[in-house]
């Protein structure tokens, strides 16, 4: 049996007991922080897309104005899902870990938008006249719907969303967010993908889109949703295919408000 003082085993404990009582707290800012910043991430998403064309094939403007609204939208959408993820780095990192958690996250999904970005302006270069709403768009629209349906079903869903639902033990609270905003690419970016053939610029499709990203990655049981997602987005596709004018709150681009570049 072994002997120690009486007075170090006082010193240890209160040595402990701040740094113990310190982990709490710093989730629980983490938390106020990241819902906070979420919640103005609305605000301003809402301000800036009044006016703004909500259908599909949006006019997705200049790089530097498209960027600026990406990231808040992105914010808006995405923060919340993921509080889990910084609560956890929150409590084993030392220095700034929501902020710098949060820049990691958010870089990730620029690197999406930008990729998205691209995309669209390749596209757009070639002046494919099919591409028209009253002539192939639709086909196009409701492809890519089932596409995503589809990618609900593989491998690479279900592992992204089971890291993206399990506590990283990055210390490194930017190392920590770039590697859980990379999962959440893996995991969300096909339903992120939706909003550019429904209406990048609808807060009505962000809004589905962010409570389905939500649900999957924060309820007790969201890792059983990608299933049901995926009938849902065959569905919706084919809807699109078949009678487009009846999807509701999906803007017909032939009663469009101007695109995004010119309601600045």
């Amino acid at each position: 049996m072994s002997f120690r003082p009486p007075g170090r085993l006082e010193v240890m404990s209160t040595e402990r007991r701040p740094r113990m009582a310190e982990h709490p707290t710093a989730r629980g800012r983490t938390t106020i922080a990241l819902i906070a910043g979420a919640v103005a991430a609305w605000a301003v998403t809402v301000a800036r897309m009044r006016g703004m064309d909500a259908g599909p094939g949006t006019n997705l403007g200049g790089l530097g104005w498209y960027l600026g609204i990406w990231v808040t939208m992105t914010a808006a959408m995405m923060l919340p899902s993921a509080v889990p993820a910084a609560r956890h780095v929150a409590r084993l990192a030392r220095r700034m870990p929501t902020l710098l958690f949060t820049v990691g996250y958010l870089t990730v999904w620029t690197g999406y938008g930008l990729l998205a970005y691209g995309v669209f302006r390749l596209l757009t270069s070639f002046d494919i006249g099919w591409f028209g709403w009253d002539r192939g768009g639709p086909y196009a629209a409701g492809g890519t719907l089932a596409a995503a349906g589809l990618y609900e079903l593989t491998p690479l869903k279900r592992l992204s969303l089971r890291r993206c639902r399990s506590a990283s033990q990055d210390v490194n609270a930017l190392r920590g967010g770039l590697a859980h905003g990379l999962d959440c690419v893996g995991c969300s970016g096909a339903l992120m993908a939706v909003l550019f053939v429904l209406g990048v610029m609808s807060l009505f499709w962000m809004a589905i889109v962010a409570v389905a990203i939500f649900a999957e990655k924060v309820l007790p049981h969201g890792h059983r949703l990608p299933s049901a997602f995926a009938v849902a987005l065959v569905a919706l596709g084919i809807w699109v295919v078949v009678s487009p004018g009846s999807v509701p709150e999906l803007t017909q681009p032939d009663a469009r408000t101007p695109p995004m570049e010119m309601a600045r």
